[in-house]
């Protein structure tokens, strides 16, 4: 049995960066010879175990042959003689399909540490087109590996995508698995990347059809949206909503039916799909937030439900700002929005309503103050 560090993790090391996760391989055992040591089964598709102190991720060396469309059509075959090269020539790219040995000495059958040096995300072979989830991660790739270090799709391998599009293989992704790799892509330090790759290799209409027209006409802005929020170390909600306030926010719904539609289709977290919602439809009042009197301050607080929620707002003026920034509109100055909240949100909204005689004038008489809180706010 012979063990060896694979993966992410060979390639961070090379790149420099720290190294989150390790994974292994592991060749010439079995599963009872693992289990016997301590280690804990956890692999429903192929044979991968918990190392028993480390709790790290130890698998079998296997190989995959495709049985049917999509990304789960595979049979696995895991067993001792399963080569160490055999189990690397499974993977998606290159950087990715690199080893260590016990003795920290590089396996690299497939030229990953060239790829590397020359900063190319290239395919380890022809059996990358057998699993469509591999033009997301390409394209997550691409967007966590562009800005710092200058990678780019090898040419062959975006032919390859191309060539996989147009047999259809990305029509068989599931919208869970294209969200979860769409949000990881989202939360890395380029993320227009992943639109741009899947773009250029035409999978952008079939992963998200909805918009597909909408970034032939705001893709620029949405773009330089979204990288700038997460310049800003903004989250992925915030990210985005920026993305889709630059992208939709000057359709005369702020784009809420393709949202909801979108939303609905790849089953979106009920905090993304709302702030970005609130971003595109009222991007419009948004932009004119500097200009506002007392009234539209507050109407637009109310609007966005901001009094109830008031991170959420935060978040939605957060990520419009990167919308405007995008698109040249420095603003300076204390943001007003948040200004008037902070104020409004000062009213004692339980003594105003303690002191009213009639229930009914509590709305007028809270609204009065928070007005009043607002103007005086902003005149300090």
């Amino acid at each position: 049995m012979k063990i060896y560090a694979v993966g992410g993790a060979v390639r961070d090391e090379l790149l420099g960066l720290p190294v989150q996760d390790r994974d292994w391989v592991v060749v010439g055992a079995t599963p009872d010879a693992l289990t016997a040591q301590g280690f804990r089964p956890v692999g429903r598709d192929f044979p991968v175990f918990l190392h028993p102190q480390t709790h790290e991720e130890y698998a079998l060396a296997r190989t995959e042959r495709k049985s049917g469309p999509g990304y789960k059509g595979f049979v696995v075959h895991a067993s001792p003689d399963v080569t160490l090269e055999q189990d690397l020539q499974r993977r998606d790219l290159t950087i990715n399909a690199m080893a260590r040995d016990a003795e920290g000495r590089l396996i690299d059958p497939f030229g990953g540490a060239r790829d590397l040096e020359q900063r190319l995300l290239r395919h380890v072979s022809e059996a990358f087109a057998e699993d469509p989830v591999r033009i997301l991660r390409v394209a997550r790739f691409a967007a966590r590996f562009k800005g710092r270090f200058g990678f780019r799709v090898a040419p062959e391998t975006l032919a390859l995508m191309r060539r996989m599009v147009e047999a259809g293989e990305a029509d068989a992704l599931v919208p869970e698995r294209v969200w979860a790799e769409l949000a990881r892509g989202l939360a890395e330090p380029t993320p227009s990347e992943l639109f741009r790759i899947l773009d250029q290799c035409g999978a952008l209409v079939h992963v998200l059809p909805e918009i597909a027209e909408a970034w032939g006409e705001q893709g620029t802005l949405a773009a330089s949206a979204v990288d700038l929020a997460a310049a800003r170390h903004h989250p992925v909600d915030v990210r985005f909503a920026a993305w889709a306030a630059a992208l939709l926010g000057e359709r005369a719904d702020g784009g809420r039916e393709v949202l909801l539609h979108l939303g609905q289709r790849l089953r979106l977290p009920a905090d993304v799909r709302d702030l970005a919602l609130l971003a595109a439809t009222l991007s419009r009042p948004l932009a004119a937030r500097h200009r506002c009197n007392a009234e539209g301050l507050l109407d637009l607080i109310e609007r966005a439900d901001g009094l109830r929620r008031p991170q959420r707002f935060e978040a939605l003026v957060a990520a419009y700002a990167c919308c405007e920034a995008a698109g040249g509109l420095a603003t300076s100055g204390e943001e007003p929005l948040l200004q008037a909240l902070s104020a409004a949100a000062a009213v004692p909204a339980g003594a105003i309503a303690q002191a009213a005689s009639d229930p009914a004038e509590i709305p007028a008489r809270l609204r009065a103050a928070r007005l009043q809180a607002i103007r005086a706010s902003a005149r300090q």
